[in-house]
């Protein structure tokens, strides 16, 4: 059987967390910033967890 390939596209997105956890940076966070408040920018700074229902496809897809 051939080996699992991972899908670059994931792996460029996601990375795994020192306790095992994925990670995601969060959407809207690129560019139009004038019309965004700085309350809303300042959280959609920070990493978020992707939830448990999408974690076992995403580790699927990263070959873990």
């Amino acid at each position: 059987m051939p080996k699992q390939k991972t899908h670059k596209g994931a792996a460029k997105r996601i990375r795994v967390s020192g306790t095992g956890k994925l990670v995601r940076e969060q959407s809207n966070n690129q560019h139009k910033f004038e019309y965004k408040s700085s309350r809303r920018k300042r959280r959609l700074d920070s990493n978020t967890e992707i939830s448990p229902a999408d974690s076992r496809r995403m580790r699927r897809l990263l070959g873990l």
